[in-house]
């Protein structure tokens, strides 16, 4: 059995080390934020440093046909780079479905590529239509939208594209310069943890997403669940009311009593 003068000591070495461990474990949502900027500035010089593969349409690969349902793809550092018009960017290509009636959508989600909000980012796509001789039908810049569901699949910065010309026959997604210096409104506010007091949380209200060269993007034709998230998305700021006095005051006037504030006027100038 080990002496008293020897256990002591040997104990408190125990304690004070167990101690020095637990300091060196912060729980994440006490940790101070990442730095707003640096993921998407690595992001970016990463594209940057990458060699094209294509530089025109009909260079791309179209093997791929667009899903019936839209569906995950990852575009990150290991992904081909196209220089498209100037643009450099990931892409994704697909074989359009033939026989499918006239108009239909195309549905796409993008998903925040970063652990906290304020640090996060969104890969902002870009679609161009082409016809059987890569010749482009139709390009736009897809507004983003979000919506926060019950599921992930619900949730994410939501959008769409319509396919209404016969000539259809290829789909190119991109995202162009115009895009990637873009910015998707988004409604849930960041929040900020001060290194002081990492308790004290600083919501900031609402908040816009920058838009970065990569990220996870569902793509493929629009289902139910789709439409439904982008019905109910939140594309900006909604405009600001007169107050619920006002609303009640009008709706109490002109629904609820018959009369319209203007033939009130007119009324009272006969009358006078």
């Amino acid at each position: 059995m080990m002496p008293p003068s020897l256990l002591r000591p040997l104990l408190l070495a125990l304690v004070l080390l167990a101690l020095g461990a637990c300091r060196s474990i912060v729980p994440p949502n006490f940790r101070p934020p990442e730095n707003s900027t640096n993921a998407i500035d690595v992001a970016r010089k990463t594209l940057e440093g990458a060699a094209p593969c294509c530089g025109s349409f009909a260079d791309l690969s179209y093997q791929d046909m667009l899903p019936w349902q839209p569906q995950r793809f990852e575009l990150s550092k290991d992904s081909p780079v196209a220089n498209l018009n100037g643009d450099r960017s990931y892409f994704l290509a697909f074989r359009l479905p033939q026989g499918a009636q006239l108009p239909y959508t195309i549905a796409m989600k993008s998903e925040l590529n970063g652990r906290w909000l304020s640090s996060s980012y969104l890969f902002a796509p870009t679609v161009v239509v082409l016809d059987d001789a890569f010749q482009p039908l139709h390009s736009e810049d897809i507004q983003l939208c979000e919506y926060i569901g019950w599921t992930s699949e619900t949730t994410g910065a939501f959008g769409k594209f319509k396919v209404m010309d016969d000539k259809a026959r290829y789909l190119v997604v991109y995202s162009s310069a115009k895009q990637q210096g873009s910015q998707t409104y988004w409604e849930q506010s960041p929040t900020t943890f001060s290194a002081e007091a990492p308790v004290k949380m600083n919501p900031a209200g609402s908040f816009k997403i920058a838009h970065g060269p990569d990220g996870v993007l569902f793509v493929g034709m629009q289902n139910d669940t789709y439409k439904r998230a982008i019905n109910n998305a939140v594309c900006s700021k909604a405009e600001q009311g007169n107050g619920v006095i006002s609303t009640i005051r009008s709706v109490v006037t002109t629904d609820l009593l018959g009369k319209d504030p203007e033939t009130n006027e007119k009324d009272k100038e006969k009358g006078s």
